[in-house]
């Protein structure tokens, strides 16, 4: 099982490479990140932007561009639509975001005509956070795309933290579905969603996990809290996946741990016929370098 982010590199060592394309990859970040993914044997790598662009970022930063595969497209729209035509003729295995805006690079992914997304499918976030105060990785969702998650979201993002907790080795994850208590109260929605998510799991509608919830934040991932209220559960005190009852509470918890706690992350949209790397751009060269990493421990 993987505990730390930088495990991911030892167990991909030893793993066929990925294929990432990149949309717009421009800026100097991207480009090191890649890099240093390429040389650790993690991915083999296509730049789509402006080769100009790129050829000279690689010269500033003494990286060598002949180990990328470089796709001229000096439009950033163009650029991310391009990307996502080279996933669709099987060039790829995963996504990765550049200097493309946000907006941009999600219309790409999600476009109706050639984008990455089958019929019905739900897109969102997962971030898998290393936290010295927590003893394993914690996985998370949704904390950047689906704003108020209903009951059919919140199965996806679910089944999507398994998932990508499956991908990390855990055999049969915790996941704590979380409010603001963990007694079912009428007048919560986050109350009567995370019962029935429960409910769902114990009758096996949800596969492959415990699932538990209505939990606090605290006995989700706290033992003692758990035991002084004597909260008998399966996932209580040693949560591995938290789904989170809305963006806002998720993307609070998610900046406080690396704000405030300088916490590690790697992220990944998923729901899109393949992973992708949604990094800020202001996101250190680190996080997304666990960021491409994560994507290739989820790829097909």
């Amino acid at each position: 099982m993987i505990r730390k982010l930088d495990d991911m590199f030892t167990v991909l060592g030893s793993r066929e490479n990925k294929r990432l394309v990149a949309a717009y990859a421009n800026d100097s970040h991207t480009i090191s990140a890649v890099n240093k993914a390429v040389d650790m044997g993690i991915v083999e790598a296509i730049l789509v932007g402006d080769t100009e662009t790129i050829e000279k970022v690689c010269l500033e930063e003494g990286i060598d561009a002949g180990k990328f595969d470089i796709v001229q497209e000096a439009d950033e729209m163009r650029a991310a639509l391009k990307a996502v035509d080279l996933i669709n003729n099987g060039r790829g295995n995963l996504l990765m975001k550049g200097l493309v805006s946000t907006d941009k690079y999600m219309r790409a992914i999600l476009n109706k005509e050639n984008g990455l997304m089958n019929k019905g499918a739900i897109l969102s976030h997962v971030t898998v956070m290393e936290n010295s105060n927590y003893h394993k990785l914690l996985i998370i969702g949704d904390v950047a795309i689906i704003p108020a998650p209903e009951l059919k979201e919140k199965i996806a993002i679910t089944n999507y933290l398994i998932s990508v907790a499956k991908a990390l080795g855990i055999e049969k994850p915790k996941v704590a579905v979380l409010a603001a208590t963990e007694q079912v109260s009428l007048k919560m929605q986050a109350c009567i969603d995370a019962a029935l998510l429960a409910k769902m799991a114990d009758r096996g509608q949800i596969q492959g996990a415990f699932v538990d919830g209505p939990l606090a934040l605290d006995v989700a991932i706290d033992n003692e809290s758990a035991r002084i209220k004597n909260l008998k559960s399966d996932v209580a005190g040693d949560a591995d996946c938290l789904v989170f009852p809305n963006i806002e509470s998720g993307n609070i918890f998610y900046k406080a741990n690396t704000k405030l706690f300088r916490g590690e992350q790697g992220a990944i949209v998923v729901g899109a016929r393949v992973p992708a790397v949604l990094s800020s751009r202001g996101d250190s060269i680190k996080t997304k370098l666990y960021s491409i990493a994560l994507a290739t421990l989820s790829a097909k």
